[in-house]
C-alpha cells in the first residue's frame, strides 16, 4: 500500500492534511482531506470511451454528507440518507462550476465526482474543503485536467478580511465569498455581502487567491508524488476537415450577416435554421450521412462567427454596445390576491414576482448533517419550459433552478430590514427567458416586496456580464447578456446590490480564467449597468409602502419576562391553545435571551387587540394601588375571587365590598360579573391578594364599617 501525504499550512497556521493510496483504490482518484476532526473522502471514475454521437463533457458532481458525521440520525420513517438536500446540491454546483472548464474541450467520457462528508467539526465547514478535495482526486488519476484548483471562503471581520471563517466567525463577518481558482486565474465567484463596494470585492478576491495558490503548488507536488503527470491518451471525436471546411466556407458570411442585423431571437433561429438548411443542400450524400458532425461542425462556425463581429465590429446580436441595458418595463401590483406582486421585464427576459407574508409557524426548518437552522426568508425560482418556446412537461425543481433561487434570495435578505417580524417567501415564475432570468428575478423580488410594504434598505437591482476572447487577448466585455451571449461566451457575471453597493454575486468562467485586471473592468462596467436598472425600476417603485396590503395578516410583537412564558403557554399548551381559539389569532412565543418574544398574527385588528391585552395581562404583575377590572370567579360565605388578571386572582373580603355593613354574599354579585376593585396588598411569603372595593368610593361621613 503506496501512502501518500501531503499537508497545506495557511497563514492562519490552520493545517489541511491530503491523503492518497489508503481507500477506494478502484476509484480512478480518491483522496481523504483532513481538516480538524472534518474529514472528507473525494473520488474521480471515468469512462475511457465516450459515448457514441456526444460533443460535450458529461460530468456529474455530487456532494453528500452522512448524518453519522455529526453523530445524528436522518429525519423521517426510514432513517438513511435520502435525495440531497439543497445545501448539497449548492456545494455540488461550487464543485461543478470550478472544474467543468479545465477539463480538455475534446474530452467527453462520462464522469462522476463524488465528494462525501465522513466526519464533522463544528470549528470547519466542509464546503470550503469540498473543491479542493474534489481537484486532488482528479489530480492523483490519469484523467486530463488542465488544474489543479481550489476554493476557499473569505469573511471580512473588522476591516480584516479572513480565509475560511467559522459558523461564528460569520455572525459576524460583512461578506461571505467563495472563490474558485488556479494558479493563474480565477474561476468561479459566488458570495453575499453588506452592501461593498467593487474595490472591496475586487481586493477580497484578490486575498483568496493568494491563499488558493499554495493549495495548488502543494497539489502538484500531490500528483507528482502518485506518479500521475501523464494522464491518459483518449479520441473522443471524429473529424473530416473537408466536411468542416465546406460549411464554414459556405456559412460562415452568412451567420455573420445575421449576427450584425440586430434581430429578434425568433427571427435569429429562424434566420440561423435555415443557412444551415441551405448548406445541407450544397453537400453530398456522403457529407449528409454525417449529421452529427454537422450538427457540431456548424455550431462551432456559428460560435466563431458571432464571436468575431462581436470583437471586431463591437456589434452585439440585438444590436446594443457593448454596455449597453435592454429596455426595461416593470409593474407593482399586478395580482389582486397576493400580499405583493410585481412584473419585470428586460427585453425579452420576464419575471412575474409575488410576495406572501406569514407566522414564525411559516418558517422552514433546515435539519442537515452539520448544519440546522430555521429560514424567515424563503425564495423559489420556477423555471417553466413555455419561457423559452419549448415543450417538455415539468419533472421537479432542478439544481440550476435551486442555485439561481439561492443567488436571487441572497441579493434581496442583505437588503431587508432587520425588524420586520413577517416570514416571507418570495416565488419567482419567469414567464420569459433570453439572458439572465435570476437578475430578473432580483429586479423584479425587490419591486414585490416594496409593493407589500416589506421594508427595505433600498431596491435591488442585478445585471450579467459577460466576455468574449481570442487568443490574440482582445476582449468584450458585455453588459446584460443574451441567452446566445451566455452561451457563445466566455463568462456569466451576475452582480446584484443596492445604490449603496453590493450584496451578492455569482461568476462562472467557460476558459482557463480570468485575470485580476479584467475582473476589475468587469466589475466597474456592471455598476453602471445596475445603476441603469435601478433608476428605470424607481420610475415604477423607489420605496416600500407605508402599509401592508388591506388583505394581508396583521402581526403584533410584543416582550414579555421570560418567567412568563410558561404562564402564557399553560400546562400542555392549554392556555395558548385556548387563547388562539377564543381570538381567531395565531400565536407563537420563544425565549429570545433573558425574555419571551410573543407574536400574534390574525386578519383584524380587533382581534389581536383582544389577544394582546390577554398576554399583556398574564406576563404582567399586579401593583399594588392599581384599579383593575376584574371578573368574579368564586363567590364563598367570606367573600368573593376576582381575577384582576389572566391566571391571577385575590379575594375580595366581604368587608371590602362597601362601607356599609353587608351581612351576607347573597345576591351581592354573580358569577362572571365584572367589577372594579384596587389592590391594596401582596402578601410577601404567599403572594395572596388583597381587593378592596370600598377603596374606590368616597367615605360617608358618621358611617362605621361594622362588617
Amino acid at each position: 500500500m503506496n501512502v501518500i501525504n501531503k499537508k497545506i499550512v495557511g497563514d492562519n497556521g490552520q493545517e489541511i492534511s491530503i491523503e492518497t493510496g489508503k481507500l477506494a483504490k478502484q476509484a480512478h482518484g480518491s483522496v481523504e482531506i483532513r481538516q480538524g476532526d472534518t474529514v472528507l473522502i473525494a473520488t474521480v471514475v471515468s469512462d475511457y470511451k465516450a459515448g457514441e454521437n456526444i460533443d460535450f463533457l458529461p460530468l456529474t458532481v455530487d456532494y453528500r454528507e452522512k448524518f453519522a458525521s455529526s453523530g445524528r440520525f436522518p429525519g423521517g420513517f426510514l432513517k438513511r440518507e435520502a435525495r440531497p438536500s439543497d445545501y448539497e446540491i449548492l456545494i455540488s454546483r461550487l464543485i461543478d462550476r470550478a472544474i467543468r472548464p479545465l477539463f480538455p474541450s475534446d474530452y467527453h467520457a462520462n464522469t462522476m465526482v463524488t465528494v462525501t462528508l465522513m466526519s464533522a467539526d463544528d470549528k470547519v465547514m466542509p464546503d470550503t474543503l469540498a473543491c479542493l478535495a474534489a481537484s486532488c482526486a482528479i489530480m492523483v488519476s490519469d484523467i486530463p485536467f488542465q488544474g489543479p484548483v481550489s476554493e476557499v471562503r473569505v469573511g471580512r471581520i473588522n476591516g480584516e478580511y479572513v480565509i475560511n471563517p467559522n459558523q461564528q466567525d460569520l455572525l459576524v463577518c460583512d461578506m461571505d465569498m467563495i472563490i474558485a481558482a488556479t494558479e493563474k486565474d480565477i474561476m468561479m465567484v459566488e458570495g453575499e455581502m453588506n452592501e461593498i463596494s467593487e474595490k472591496e470585492m475586487a481586493e477580497a478576491i484578490i486575498f483568496a487567491h493568494k491563499a488558493i495558490k499554495k493549495h495548488c503548488a502543494v497539489q502538484k507536488e500531490l500528483e507528482a508524488a502518485a506518479g500521475k503527470t501523464t494522464k491518459r491518451e483518449y479520441c473522443h471525436e471524429d473529424s473530416d476537415e473537408e466536411l468542416y471546411n465546406a460549411i464554414k466556407t459556405f456559412s460562415f458570411a452568412k451567420v455573420q450577416d445575421v449576427a450584425r442585423s440586430a434581430s429578434s431571437k425568433e427571427v435569429r433561429s429562424e434566420s440561423f435554421n435555415k443557412i444551415l438548411a441551405d448548406c445541407l443542400e450544397t453537400l453530398t450524400e456522403e457529407q449528409i450521412a454525417k449529421s452529427f458532425l454537422i450538427k457540431q461542425y456548424y455550431g462551432k462556425v456559428k460560435k466563431e462567427a458571432v464571436r468575431r463581429v462581436i470583437l471586431d465590429d463591437k456589434i452585439r446580436l440585438d444590436g446594443r454596445k457593448t454596455n449597453e441595458v435592454r429596455d426595461i418595463w416593470s409593474e407593482v401590483n399586478y395580482l389582486p390576491s397576493p400580499h405583493g406582486s410585481a412584473v419585470f421585464t428586460r427585453g425579452e427576459t420576464q419575471s412575474l414576482t409575488t410576495i406572501t407574508l406569514g407566522t414564525k409557524m411559516d418558517e422552514q426548518s433546515i435539519d442537515g448533517a452539520v448544519f440546522q437552522a430555521s429560514k424567515r426568508f424563503i425564495l423559489h425560482y420556477n423555471f417553466p419550459s413555455f419561457s423559452t418556446g419549448e415543450a417538455y412537461p415539468y419533472r421537479g425543481v432542478g439544481r440550476r433552478e435551486v442555485g439561481h433561487g439561492n443567488l436571487a434570495q441572497r441579493s434581496l435578505e442583505k437588503a431587508l430590514q432587520a425588524d420586520f417580524p413577517y416570514t416571507i417567501r418570495v416565488v419567482s415564475d419567469i414567464l420569459e427567458s433570453n439572458g439572465s432570468s435570476s437578475m430578473a428575478t432580483v429586479c423584479a423580488g425587490s419591486l414585490a416586496l416594496m409593493d407589500a410594504g416589506v421594508p427595505m434598505k433600498g431596491g435591488v437591482s442585478g445585471i450579467a456580464m459577460g466576455l468574449i476572447t481570442d487568443d490574440n487577448g482582445n476582449y468584450a466585455i458585455l453588459s446584460d447578456i443574451l441567452g446566445d451571449e451566455d452561451h457563445l461566451g466566455d463568462m456569466d457575471f451576475k452582480v446584484a446590490g443596492t445604490s449603496k453597493g453590493i450584496t451578492a454575486c455569482q461568476m462562472d468562467i467557460k476558459i482557463d480564467g480570468l485575470s485580476e485586471e479584467l475582473l476589475i473592468e468587469a466589475l466597474t462596467q456592471a455598476r453602471a449597468g445596475r445603476e441603469y436598472i435601478l433608476n428605470e425600476m424607481n420610475k415604477t417603485m423607489s420605496v416600500s409602502n407605508a402599509d401592508l396590503k388591506p388583505h394581508t395578516p396583521r402581526i403584533v410583537e410584543v416582550k414579555i419576562d421570560k418567567e412568563f412564558i410558561g404562564a402564557v403557554i399553560g400546562p400542555g399548551g392549554k392556555i395558548i391553545q385556548g387563547l388562539q381559539k377564543e381570538t381567531n389569532t395565531t400565536i407563537t412565543i420563544e425565549e429570545v435571551g433573558d425574555c419571551g418574544v410573543v407574536q400574534i398574527f390574525a386578519n383584524n385588528k380587533n382581534d389581536i387587540d383582544r389577544a394582546l391585552q390577554i398576554v399583556k395581562g398574564i406576563a404582567s404583575k399586579p401593583q399594588v394601588g392599581e384599579i383593575y377590572e376584574g371578573t368574579i370567579k368564586n363567590i364563598m360565605d367570606f367573600g368573593a375571587f376576582v381575577e384582576i388578571l389572566p391566571g391571577k386572582e385575590g379575594l375580595l373580603h366581604i368587608s371590602e365590598i362597601d362601607w356599609k355593613r353587608i351581612p351576607t354574599m347573597e345576591g351581592i354579585f354573580t358569577q362572571g360579573e365584572k367589577v372594579q376593585v384596587k389592590l391594596l396588598e401582596i402578601d410577601g411569603k404567599t403572594g395572596k391578594m388583597k381587593l378592596s372595593k370600598k377603596a374606590l368610593m368616597p367615605r360617608p361621613e358618621n358611617t362605621e364599617n361594622k362588617g
